[in-house]
């Protein structure tokens, strides 16, 4: 079921820059650098991202870091629910408050969680269809993938992070920025650059360009090692970045000459770098590890 363009919210519904900074005001809040905080402002913008996550009536979305609620008003009225993650204990208590302000017929679709989006164990409420967040530059990339990890129920996200992190997210293997943010984002999902977002959209502005990254679900690569296992030849393989796998790899497999025979068993040049390897092959290389071909 998907909300008609009738049904798409007035601009009353969402939050104004002098909203925001009233709200602000009221709360006492100010953004700090230290939780990365920096409020979207632009109405275009927050309806650009609920477009391009391509949620619909039947989706629960989950939102990390919903702040003041700019993006949770553009949300509610396309989707079933939405759970929202807040650390800031005075942001969480007063999202409601504005939601049933500015939106009163929809307030029944939120439930806000104050935690933390990175240690959060589990989530209350409907299983989690989507993720779409104004993530903080400082812990986009560990958020998205405990939350990937955490919830297999999500099918597909859509994050807002700075440009620099978008490019790492979205890298493909032989690029200069694919690194260990892409390569373990592939394991589980289908990740692409979905567009650019400038300073002027956020109070304060940032130093810095957003980008948009979509993500989306597919299956794990088949094989034989564990996740856990596959992202640990990938930290070594990136922990040396210059040095080919052979020497990258060494202190993974007990010797290069280990290194050398797991990489050789896995169909991979040793002379190779981890840049130029896709999650497959850093499955296969897992799974030809010393420690586990001894049991």
């Amino acid at each position: 079921m998907w909300v008609t363009h009738a049904e798409m919210p007035d601009s009353s519904r969402l939050l104004t820059p002098a909203d925001v900074r009233r709200l602000a005001d009221r709360l006492g809040v100010r953004p700090t650098k230290t939780r990365g905080q920096n409020f979207v402002i632009d109405h275009g913008t927050v309806r650009r991202i609920v477009r391009v996550a391509e949620v619909g009536g039947d989706d629960v979305v989950l939102e990390v870091g919903p702040g003041l609620g700019s993006l949770t008003l553009a949300l509610l009225p396309h989707v079933r629910h939405v759970t929202a993650i807040e650390i800031d204990p005075k942001l969480a208590e007063a999202l409601p408050a504005t939601v049933s302000e500015h939106a009163p017929d929809l307030a029944d679709r939120l439930r806000v969680v104050t935690a933390d989006a990175m240690r959060v164990a589990e989530i209350p409420g409907p299983e989690p269809t989507a993720l779409v967040a104004n993530l903080p530059y400082n812990v986009a990339v560990p958020v998205v993938l405990h939350l990937l990890e955490l919830l297999p129920s999500l099918r597909r996200g859509l994050v807002m992070v700075q440009a620099e992190v978008a490019d790492r997210l979205a890298a493909p293997p032989g690029s200069r920025t694919y690194g260990v943010p892409s390569a373990k984002a592939a394991w589980y999902a289908d990740v692409r650059r979905a567009g650019s977002v400038g300073r002027n959209v956020f109070w304060p502005a940032p130093n810095v360009d957003s980008g948009l990254v979509e993500l989306r679900r597919r299956p794990a690569p088949s094989a034989t090692a564990s996740r856990a296992e596959v992202f640990a030849v990938i930290d070594a393989a990136f922990a040396q970045r210059r040095k080919t796998l052979r020497v990258a790899l060494s202190s993974w497999a007990g010797s290069a000459a280990a290194a050398e025979a797991a990489l050789r068993a896995a169909g991979v040049d040793p002379s190779a770098r981890g840049e130029s390897l896709d999650v497959e092959a850093f499955a296969r290389i897992a799974e030809q590890a010393p420690a586990r071909s001894e049991h």
